[in-house]
């Protein structure tokens, strides 16, 4: 008869006691860790354990254990869980490689040609045996009369090559004989392949490192990521625990994925799911395109003032920080928060949500906290923010210069569009814009009007540019979560007393109905990566909440959506807004 477990507490020690004996007994393991189940207690319990077993020894042979993290954050909340231990080296991953790669002057020169076409470009006008020395810092491509400055992007590339060579792996397993790589799913998808084939193929694991990944497949929720690690050598250990969220949800959260069940801790409360859908909804529907099938705007609006009214008459309160609407439909959010325009600029919604546009990623990274800074009269502050592009103050008048600028800057603000921000922007001398910016305007610029509709990113800029500016500072301040919204990209490694996720439709990348309709039935095999991505979206959504759930659904859905959805959270729980 098999062991029952009673409890996330139980659960929790019995993938403790698998770990241990993967790293007593060297054996390449996953630890997969669903929502809520503590994955970074299990992490730094792994990383203790080898401190407290062979740690002095590690420290004598002037080994370390390698801790390959996401963010900065999750840097320092290791070091800080670790007490700073030294034979932890806790790195984002780009920091790691860098570390590895960076004496390897002679290799990465040679190799930058054929990792991106721009070093091909640059790399084609320099003489034969005149080389540079490869840098990374301010993380842009260019090239100097003696540096090549390498991009962020640039990093995981170099570093797969050298994984290639037996020497350099040697080497690598004698500084570093354990290796643990945390949100693995998230993790550069051809590096994380690299390790597998280079360290957890290979039968003879005497001079390979030991591999620990720890992360979630089901977490996995933008388009880059290694996602599901599946291999013989590697021990997969469930961590069958939640120590977030209340019964009802961890059930709820069960139905949706069988394979990886979980269990509440002992004192948690019952709390409380609910799903309103709109199918009873009697008015007009949208029609056109990715909208099809959706309310329109206002009475989307509408549906969600009446669930925040029936939920702040059941006790929720949106005023504070223990509710958060997670808006799994940009359209709707940007409606509520006033940066409609914004978003209709954009023919993919990712490229602004994940601020990979170079102009929105400079505006919201870069020009919005300098002007911030600028008029709360912290110069240094806004120096700062300007970084390598801030202007240099050599005398009295630059001063002045610079703050006519910006108080330029902050009156456009207020009636100015993105465009007049940036002709602004550019007629400084010297340019505060990166090379790429610039380069982007200067292009629209000398482009004809059959030029500029042919070839997206000049019809995105000129779109953009037509944004009033003050539609960026709204959603600069939805970015910092500074409003009582979010959207998937404020959804992970969050978590909130109450939830309401809303989901409706928007571009080609959300059509909740056909999700769930296929996870019903079954997918077409074109279509899986995007099915498995929006269902991890909606999973890690529905598991953010500690204490209660509601999803409101504005897209009409079809018997077999409405069917799921009772498997899922229950007969009694799916019901009718109207």
């Amino acid at each position: 008869m098999p062991n029952i477990i009673e409890s996330a507490e139980v659960a929790a020690e019995e993938s403790l006691r698998q770990m241990y004996s993967c790293i007593k007994n060297k054996r390449h393991f996953k630890l997969e860790a669903g929502a809520g189940a503590g994955k970074t207690f299990s992490l730094v319990k792994g990383l203790q354990h080898i401190i407290d077993e062979i740690g002095t020894q590690l420290a004598k042979r002037s080994q370390r254990v390698a801790c390959i993290t996401y963010t900065n954050v999750a840097t320092a909340e290791i070091n800080s869980r670790t007490d700073g231990n030294p034979v932890v080296f806790a790195s984002t991953i780009h920091g790691f490689c860098w570390s590895l790669i960076q004496d390897h002057q002679p290799f990465l020169w040679e190799s930058l040609s054929t990792i991106h076409s721009k070093w091909e470009e640059l790399i084609s006008e320099v003489e034969d045996g005149d080389k540079r020395k490869v840098v990374y810092s301010t993380g842009r491509r260019r090239l100097t009369d003696s540096e090549a400055h390498l991009s962020h992007d640039d990093i995981l590339p170099l570093m797969v090559l050298l994984l290639a060579k037996e020497k350099f792996r040697r080497n690598l397993a004698a500084r570093f004989p354990f290796i643990f790589i945390d949100e693995y799913q998230d993790t550069h998808k051809e590096f994380a392949e690299a390790l597998i084939e280079y360290f957890v193929a290979p039968e003879d694991t005497h001079s390979t490192p030991l591999i620990g990944f720890f992360g979630d497949s089901w977490q996995k929720i933008y388009k880059t990521g290694a996602g599901s690690l599946i291999h013989p050598n590697l021990t997969e250990i469930a961590k069958g625990a939640n120590f977030r969220s209340a019964s009802k949800i961890v059930d709820a959260l069960n139905n949706m994925r069988p394979e990886l069940p979980q269990i509440a801790r002992e004192d948690a409360d019952l709390g409380s799911v609910s799903v309103f859908h709109t199918n009873n909804w009697q008015g007009d529907r949208q029609t056109g395109g990715h909208w099809k099938g959706d309310l329109f705007p206002n009475d989307s609006h509408d549906a969600l003032v009446l669930t925040k009214t029936k939920l702040t008459e059941a006790g929720w309160d949106f005023s504070s920080e223990t509710s958060r609407i997670l808006m799994l439909t940009h359209k709707v959010m940007a409606s509520e928060q006033g940066y409609e325009t914004l978003v209709n600029a954009f023919y993919n919604n990712d490229s602004l949500f994940n601020l990979e546009n170079a102009h929105i990623s400079y505006m919201v990274n870069t020009l919005l906290p300098a002007i911030e800074s600028f008029e709360e009269g912290m110069f240094g502050k806004m120096y700062l923010a300007l970084g390598a592009n801030a202007p240099k103050i050599k005398k009295a008048t630059d001063k002045i210069t610079w703050k006519t600028n910006f108080d330029a800057l902050s009156g456009l603000q207020r009636d100015g569009t993105i465009g007049d921000v940036m002709d602004l922007l550019r007629s400084m001398s010297p340019s505060i814009l990166p090379d790429k910016v610039s380069s982007l305007e200067d292009r629209l610029d000398a482009s004809e009007s059959d030029e500029i509709s042919d070839n997206r990113s000049l019809t995105e800029l000129q779109r953009l540019r037509e944004v009033p500016f003050k539609e960026l500072l709204n959603f600069g301040k939805f970015i910092k979560n500074s409003t009582p919204f979010s959207t998937k990209h404020g959804v992970k490694g969050a978590e909130f007393d109450n939830v309401l996720v809303v989901l409706g439709r928007g571009w080609n990348l959300y059509n909740w109905d056909q999700l769930f309709t296929w996870l019903s039935t079954t997918c077409p095999e074109n279509k899986i990566d995007a099915l498995e991505r929006n269902r991890n979206l909606f999973y890690v959504a529905c598991s953010r909440p500690k204490r209660n759930l509601t999803v409101l659904i504005t897209q009409h859905l079809s018997d077999e959506s409405l069917a799921l959805l009772n498997q899922w959270f229950g007969d009694e729980t799916v019901q009718s807004l109207y």
